[in-house]
C-alpha cells in the first residue's frame, strides 16, 4: 500500500542517469563490507528509484532493550522501536499514516499489545512533466556548457516549499538544480562548491530563462495582428 506508479518517463530518465552514475556512484561509494552488496545490485536503474521512487523502511531507534553487557536471562515488559518511512514523492503522508497504524495495530500476534504514534510527517512531491520547450532548452544548455546531456534524478521533494509552490502554481514548469559532488559535504563542516562547476550551471539557467523569454516574445508578436516576429533571414540580414 506504501508504492506508486512511476510514470514511464521517470524510469527512462532514472536508467539514463544510473548509466551515468555507474557503480563508483551506486554502489561502491557506499561502505559495504565484503561480500554485501545491495538490493538488485545487477541493474542500476532498479537502485536509483529504489532510492528515489520506492517506500524505504528503516529502524531508527530503540529503548526498552538493556545495553548487550547489562542484559540478563530475563523477559521484558516492553519494547519500543523508533522507525522511519521513507514515502514515494506522490503519496500522500496522511494516508500512510492510517495505513502504518493499521497495519501495525491491527492482529498482531498472540494477543500482543502494539501501539503506533506518529511523530513527523510529511509529503513529498514530484515535478510536472516538462514541456518540450523546456526540455530542450535543458538539454541544449548541458550540451553548450558541459558538453554532455541533461541528466535528471528524484531527490529534494521533501523540501516543504516545492510542495507549497506546485500547489500555488499547478501549471507551472519547474527547474530545480544545484550544485553538489563528490566531498561537497552538503549541510555538513567544510561545505564547498566547485567555482567551475558552478559558473557553468548559472550559464545554463540564464541560457534557459533566455529561450523561455525569447519564447514569450515570439508568442507576444504573433498575437499581435500588426507585428510579425522577424524571421531568421532577416536578422541575419540585419547583423
Amino acid at each position: 500500500c506504501f508504492y506508486v506508479d512511476i510514470p514511464k518517463k521517470i524510469k527512462e530518465q532514472a536508467d539514463k542517469a544510473a548509466e551515468i552514475l555507474g557503480d563508483s556512484g551506486m554502489i561502491t561509494c557506499f561502505p559495504f563490507l565484503d561480500g554485501v552488496h545491495p538490493v538488485k545490485a545487477e541493474n542500476l536503474g532498479e537502485l536509483a528509484l529504489n532510492r528515489w521512487w520506492k517506500p524505504q523502511l528503516a529502524v531508527i531507534g530503540a529503548a526498552g532493550l538493556p545495553d548487550a553487557y547489562k542484559a540478563g536471562n530475563v523477559l521484558r515488559p516492553s519494547t519500543t522501536l523508533a522507525l522511519s518511512l521513507r514515502l514515494p514523492p506522490t503519496l500522500d503522508a496522511d494516508k500512510a499514516k492510517v495505513d502504518v497504524t493499521e497495519l501495525l495495530e491491527k492482529d498482531p500476534p498472540y494477543g500482543a499489545k502494539v501501539t503506533f504514534h506518529c511523530g513527523k510527517k510529511g509529503s513529498g512531491w514530484a515535478a510536472p512533466p516538462l514541456a518540450p520547450w523546456l526540455e530542450e532548452a535543458t538539454e541544449l544548455a548541458s550540451q553548450r556548457f558541459y558538453g554532455k546531456s541533461a541528466m535528471y534524478n528524484g531527490e529534494g521533494g521533501s523540501i516543504p516549499f516545492m510542495g507549497m509552490l506546485g500547489k500555488l502554481f499547478p501549471k507551472a514548469q519547474f527547474l530545480i538544480t544545484g550544485v553538489l559532488g563528490p566531498a561537497a559535504n552538503a549541510h555538513g563542516p567544510n561545505e564547498f562548491l566547485h567555482i567551475e562547476y558552478s559558473e557553468k550551471l548559472t550559464c545554463c539557467i540564464s541560457s534557459v530563462l533566455a529561450t523561455h523569454c525569447e519564447m514569450k516574445v515570439q508568442l507576444l508578436l504573433s498575437e499581435n495582428n500588426n507585428i510579425q516576429p522577424p524571421s531568421k533571414k532577416a536578422k541575419n540580414d540585419n547583423e
